[in-house]
């Protein structure tokens, strides 16, 4: 069993504080890593070293921080293979989800690379006698990301791209859950030209983020995660007087019209509701067919597509469908929430529960679940299950569905699926959650645009990536300028003083 380490000064450092978490093999239950847990002390340290690392950092012109960018993105495509296989030995993604993981980051990365042109100012001249204004974008300091479980290197990478790109120093805690991957782009940084504490990848728990939340070198925490943890931190970065973007749970539902092509519909919601094992803040959970036709039809289409899914460990093959879900903890809670559905009267279509898979009896696999005839009332439509399950909830009419949408206090992503454009149109404009699909299952937006929800599903003002991203990394001074050679008293120009 490997110990593994934090990422200080460019280099791998031993945690110090004698506390360690077990990172496991989801597919087996076993231990295969411990992951030191910083102290604030160890947190504090690396803060400090990150602020003095950022000064030169900060001096450097924004093309060169930019070819650091088109380096590191050339050695995340050449590493794609390691790259995934951490992923998928620490999250139990299958091998092509863990290699998208990887791709979803590489793409914010080479947006990032065109970091000269977005941190361009403003100029206007002559706005007054003599008076020129103009405006620059400058680094915040040092910042932090936060970053899950579920996503190993895309979050990460939506991180750090931006924030080092701005000129910043990032201190990166990551799952301690899943941190090899983060510790080993850290390198991939230094290779490609990154200088030493410009990036700290330090492991901890709840003490390294309170320290991280209470440190005033700290100017912008960026969070993902649960909707409760979210909250908390973004509270407390306020508190302190810290920029904050935390985005939290989600709810995603998809209405089915009476004119959608139903087989389309159904394999979307297969591969957005079970895939990855539903460990996605923008999987599918809701399906929300429109008429009783429309419903029995999709539920009739989607039993056998359900039935044919494959579940195993990434070692099986690049046909496995899903792996496990992260820990024992999870799948308890998971067949839990499966358990209260029945208990509360939803129809039980497809039963996950009790999966077992020869050679792999100690993994924490939880096979497809769907229920027909779920309600709003019911604690599987209420909570975020975060595992493979997919509930079906009837609407008599697209109103009735639509407000259903609203009504839910997440608003992450959301889809539609129809024939008629006026319909997608109207549902795209009313409806409160800020990703929305149009006959697309998930719809994160790509790279150069920018990603988060409404409601309980995030909290600040500017989301992840894109433009947005680029604003959030960094503060606005605006200079006004006025040169007196040539100005005479009362605003008239002296052209003799040109002379």
């Amino acid at each position: 069993m490997q110990d593994l380490s934090h990422y200080i000064d460019g280099e791998l450092v031993a945690g110090t504080s004698g506390r360690f978490s077990d990172v496991l093999n989801p597919a087996t239950g076993e231990v295969q890593a411990r992951v030191p847990l910083a102290t604030k002390d160890e947190m504090d340290a690396a803060i400090a070293k990150a602020a003095e690392a950022q000064k030169i950092w900060a001096a450097t012109n924004p093309q060169k921080r930019a070819r650091v960018m088109m380096k590191f993105g050339a050695l995340i495509n050449e590493n794609m293979d390691k790259l995934a296989e951490l992923v998928a030995r620490e999250h139990g993604k299958t091998l092509p989800d863990a290699r998208g993981d990887v791709q979803r980051g590489l793409e914010v990365v080479e947006v990032c690379m065109g970091a000269p042109h977005m941190l361009k100012g403003e100029y206007t001249d002559a706005g007054g006698p003599g008076i020129d204004l103009y405006s620059m974008r400058q680094p915040l300091g040092v910042v932090a990301g936060i970053t899950p479980f579920n996503f190993p290197a895309m979050i990460p990478l939506w991180k750090m791209a931006p924030a080092l790109s701005c000129g910043n120093a990032m201190i990166l805690k990551p799952s301690e859950r899943v941190p090899s991957t983060s510790l080993y782009l850290a390198e991939l940084l230094k290779e490609a030209g990154l200088p030493d504490g410009v990036l700290q990848v330090v492991n901890g728990d709840k003490e390294a983020v309170d320290a991280i939340l209470d440190n005033e070198t700290i100017q912008a925490v960026g969070f993902v995660g649960s909707t409760p943890i979210a909250q908390y931190i973004y509270g407390r970065a306020a508190t302190n007087g810290k920029r904050a973007q935390c985005f939290g749970g989600a709810k995603n539902h998809m209405l089915i019209m009476p004119d959608a092509d139903l087989d389309k519909a159904a394999d979307a919601l297969v591969g957005a509701g079970f895939g990855a094992a539903g460990e996605r803040c923008m999987a599918i959970s809701v399906a929300v067919p429109v008429g009783k036709e429309t419903a029995d039809g999709l539920i009739e289409r989607l039993i056998p597509r359900i039935e044919k899914l494959k579940v195993g460990p990434y070692t099986a093959g690049e046909d496995i469908d899903y792996g496990p879900v992260i820990t024992p903890q999870a799948k308890a809670r998971i067949e839990g929430l499966i358990d209260s559905g029945v208990e509360q009267g939803a129809t039980l279509v497809t039963d996950g529960r009790g999966l077992s898979l020869q050679g792999y009896e100690n993994g924490y696999f939880v096979g497809p679940t769907l229920f027909d005839d779920v309600t709003a009332d019911m604690d599987i439509y209420k909570e975020e299950i975060f595992g493979p399950v997919l509930s079906t909830v009837r609407m008599d009419n697209y109103e009735d569905a639509l407000n259903l949408v609203k009504d839910n206090a997440y608003g992450n992503g959301t889809a539609i699926y129809t024939a008629d454009g006026d319909t997608a149109r109207d549902f795209a404009h009313r409806v409160n959650v800020g990703m929305v699909g149009i006959n697309f299952p998930i719809p994160v937006p790509l790279s150069y645009h920018t990603f988060g929800g409404w409601k309980k599903s995030a909290f600040g003002d500017l989301n992840q990536y894109g433009p947005d991203a680029f604003k959030f990394y960094t503060r606005t001074k605006t200079v006004t300028s006025r040169w007196f050679s040539g100005i005479k008293d009362g605003g008239e120009f002296n052209f003799k003083a040109m002379d």
